[in-house]
């Protein structure tokens, strides 16, 4: 007597090697995808929540120093806050700490200033460079500038007002382009007589070896 077939349909195919490897593939490849959206995700999103508190605590922390009784002017300490920067045209509660260095974990504590330039408010060129994407992102509306603008940046014992000479649009550069941060920007071994500011970040609000630049001018210093 012939055995009936097995209820249910046809028997199951068992799997072949190439099968499993293309299984296997396949399943690398969801988690290679998921992975590169938890990183992008935390590069755009993560990134800027934590900075963004950590800019606030060296915030609080540097006013709260500077009324301090018989406080120091804070020392040159790596990625150390010093000064506080407001921009009016990035909105009324803008107001960054300005860090000593301009390095990743520095960008990620503010706005980086760049050691071998000038201070604020001294003659000479007062450069800083900020992110526009990710770790706070404070230089995000950086092309929005215009000509006039003032960037305010106050330290321990001054506020000192620059106003900007062009547009955030008007001066895109490769990142190798060193001149900006010369004392006298484009004259380089020329002394300086002026006090000036840089403002430095990327062109695109991705990854690019551009930079956008904007050149300022000290018109006030008032002593606190």
């Amino acid at each position: 007597m012939t055995p009936s077939p097995p209820k249910g349909g046809s028997r199951r195919k068992r799997r072949t090697p190439m099968g499993r490897v293309l299984t296997a593939f396949g399943v690398a490849l969801m988690l290679v995808g998921v992975g590169m959206l938890g990183y992008v995700g935390w590069q755009y999103f993560g990134t800027n929540i934590v900075a963004k508190q950590q800019q606030a605590e060296i915030r609080e922390e540097l006013v709260q120093s500077w009324d301090a009784p018989a406080a120091e002017e804070p020392k040159d300490i790596k990625g150390g806050g010093f000064a506080l920067l407001r921009v009016p045209r990035f909105g009324d509660d803008f107001e960054v700490p300005v860090v000593n260095g301009v390095e990743d974990d520095d960008l990620a504590r503010g706005v980086g200033w760049f050691p071998d330039t000038a201070r604020p408010g001294k003659v000479g060129n007062f450069a800083i460079a900020g992110h526009r994407v990710t770790h706070g992102e404070p230089f995000r509306h950086f092309l929005e500038l215009r000509k006039g603008d003032e960037v305010i940046v106050e330290t321990k014992t001054h506020v000192f007002t620059y106003v900007l000479r062009d547009d955030g649009t008007d001066r895109e550069l490769d990142f190798s382009e060193g001149w900006v941060l010369d004392p006298v920007p484009g004259e380089p071994g020329v002394e300086p007589t002026e006090k000036l500011l840089t403002m430095v970040t990327c062109s695109e609000l991705f990854h690019t070896d551009k930079r956008s630049v904007v050149f300022g001018e000290l018109t006030s210093a008032e002593k606190k």
